[in-house]
């Protein structure tokens, strides 16, 4: 009789686990160019029963071949490829983005995976999790898209996973406390990426307008505001206030 509760307890955590895992998580892979890397991610995703892969600028050639990997063709059959990270996240309420740190100068809050994966099996709405190139990892202007950054912890002399390690780390760690999981509270719906990112526009323009941003300086202005916006964690209710008070400023800036 004991070990049928069990086995039904466990069954139970691991479907609590599967929903967050299949339902609300976006694994986004950035700029990826080894087919084995891309091969190994999509399995672990496939292992933890992780179903959305995004890939972002893939090398083309190495997305092919990748797409023969043992026990993950059907994840990257289905895979959906976008230009930008913005249109990756756009329909997401919390990006969160990968970094080993290394000798970079964040811009971010930066979390353990342990406590990370906590914030995001609690977030309401779509998760996209991001993972950049082998080689550079994510950019700056990637970062900017996230609202914070995760790290696993690994030892100084040898900060950085392969990809489809890294992967796999992750997943398991969102997998393993089905105590986290379930229903995410309303008090942490937040506005997706795409209203973010229409805030962020707009707000540069506004700066822009006003004589705020300078011609020289916009590229990096906007990354900060980017950066800035996604800092203050708005809330799906508050976005279409924020746009609201943008378009009344922008309007009187044009002489309305």
């Amino acid at each position: 009789m004991f070990k049928k509760k069990v086995k039904r307890k466990m069954h139970r955590e691991a479907s609590t686990v599967n929903f967050f895992l299949k339902t609300d998580l976006r694994v986004v892979l950035v700029a990826p160019r080894n087919p084995l890397n891309i091969g190994a991610a999509a399995r672990a995703m496939a292992n933890f029963g992780c179903t959305r892969l995004r890939v972002v600028n893939p090398y083309e050639v190495a997305f092919r071949e990748a797409r023969s990997a043992v026990g993950a063709a059907p994840l990257l059959a289905s895979a959906e490829e976008f230009k930008t990270v913005a249109a990756a996240v756009s329909d997401c309420a919390l990006v969160v983005g990968t970094t080993s740190v290394g000798h970079r100068e964040l811009q971010h809050p930066l979390r353990r995976l342990e406590s990370g994966a906590r914030l995001m099996r609690k977030a309401a709405g779509p998760v996209a999790l991001l993972f950049g190139s082998e080689k550079f990892g994510l950019s700056n202007e990637d970062m900017s898209h996230c609202h914070w950054l995760m790290r696993i912890s690994t030892v100084d002399l040898d900060r950085s996973m392969n990809l489809g390690q890294a992967v796999a780390v992750c997943l398991y760690e969102l997998a393993r406390d089905s105590r986290a999981a379930g229903p995410r509270p309303e008090t942490l719906k937040l506005a997706l990426a795409s209203d973010t990112e229409q805030i962020t526009a707009m707000l540069v323009e506004a700066l822009e307008r006003s004589g705020y941003i300078k011609p020289l300086t916009a590229a990096s202005a906007k990354t900060k505001v980017r950066r800035l916006v996604r800092r203050l964690n708005l809330g799906a209710r508050d976005a279409p206030v924020v746009l609201g008070m943008l378009r009344q400023i922008l309007w009187k800036l044009e002489g309305g």
